[in-house]
């Protein structure tokens, strides 16, 4: 009983928090499909990563807030207030996700896990001979609240992304990726820093201060 009444009230807090929470405002007056966005807008309007003409792959994209985030920029005119964006794209995006996304105009969304080759292929039939310009990473797995098997599962969707990465940036393209404070990330680091020239670590303002999470980010492949 003692802990269905302690759940209770972390979910009515954790039900607070969200709602009350600005930048959840803040995506529902924009049409952002989640809070994410702003972390993805303040990484790149501080590195300047992401430009029209580019060719971005959002792995883990569902709901789809970073890809709508994207296409704003890829676009000639965007929507006032609106994360959808207007205009023709000046760029390509290609999402993926195990889950399913509702379309972002513009998007290429590839279902599937694409450690899958069925997915491998019909990723390697959009980019037509092309590498990324920039990779995105906001996956992360399902917490089981045990240290030593939830820092195995970050790590794992950690190295997939830099694997990813490996074969599919083109020289001096980026790698963003979601990882979280614990006992694989000192070891994420340093993979980071074996396989970019330059890494750099950012915890955006939207990302919640009790949360685990930040983002490496990786310039330029090391080949």
């Amino acid at each position: 009983m003692k802990d269905k009444v302690k759940s209770s009230k972390v979910n009515r807090a954790w039900i607070n928090d969200h709602v009350n929470d600005p930048y959840v405002k803040q995506a529902k007056i924009e049409g952002y499909r989640a809070r994410a966005a702003y972390k993805l807008q303040e990484i790149d309007e501080t590195l300047d990563l992401i430009r029209p003409g580019q060719l971005v792959v959002d792995l883990g994209s569902t709901p789809g807030a970073w890809s709508q985030y994207v296409r704003r920029k890829m676009s000639p005119r965007t929507a006032t207030g609106g994360g959808a964006a207007v205009g023709e794209l000046n760029g390509s995006i290609i999402a993926l996700d195990i889950l399913p996304m509702e379309p972002v105009q513009g998007v290429v969304f590839l279902l599937g896990d694409f450690r899958e080759p069925e997915l491998m292929q019909r990723l390697d039939d959009e980019l037509k001979g092309r590498q990324a310009d920039v990779v995105l990473s906001d996956m992360a797995p399902n917490l089981s609240g045990i240290a030593s098997a939830d820092a195995a599962r970050i790590e794992n969707l950690v190295e997939l992304a830099l694997d990813f990465a490996q074969v599919h940036l083109k020289a001096g393209g980026t790698l963003v990726a979601k990882v979280f404070h614990g006992a694989a990330y000192d070891v994420l680091v340093k993979r980071f820093k074996e396989n970019f020239i330059n890494v750099k670590r950012m915890k955006p303002k939207a990302s919640r201060d009790k949360s685990a999470e930040t983002f490496l980010i990786g310039i330029g492949p090391r080949r």
